[in-house]
């Protein structure tokens, strides 16, 4: 058996992934909502065996920044890095924003 990894949920990405489910909700109603927390939770926790098989985030590795991965679950991006044996979940996004924008936006917010 491998190894395994604790998923260890960052303020910001709970905040993310609560968002999404109450955006779907309003948009397409409850079992919209439910189906995308159906498709998202299992896709997360399964981070917590070979997280190194998730790409490295492209627009951060443009800029050489590599310690940080993704699982994409289409059309969201579930943001994370690896730390010793926990599985950091930084952002779960809607995939069809603009990266760049979303780092930009958190960046002035602090």
């Amino acid at each position: 058996m491998g190894e395994r990894f604790r998923i260890v949920w960052s303020e910001a990405a709970l905040r993310d992934f609560e968002s999404i489910l109450d955006h779907v909700g309003l948009e397409d109603g409850l079992p919209a909502a439910e189906a995308v927390h159906r498709l998202l939770l299992p896709a997360i926790e399964s981070l917590s065996s070979l997280p190194g098989r998730c790409r490295v985030i492209p627009e951060l590795r443009a800029i050489g920044v590599t310690e940080y991965r993704e699982r994409i679950v289409r059309p969201y991006r579930v943001c994370f890095r690896v730390h010793g044996a926990d599985v950091v979940l930084v952002a779960v996004l809607d995939g069809r924003r603009d990266l760049e924008e979303v780092l930009m936006d958190r960046a002035l917010r602090l």
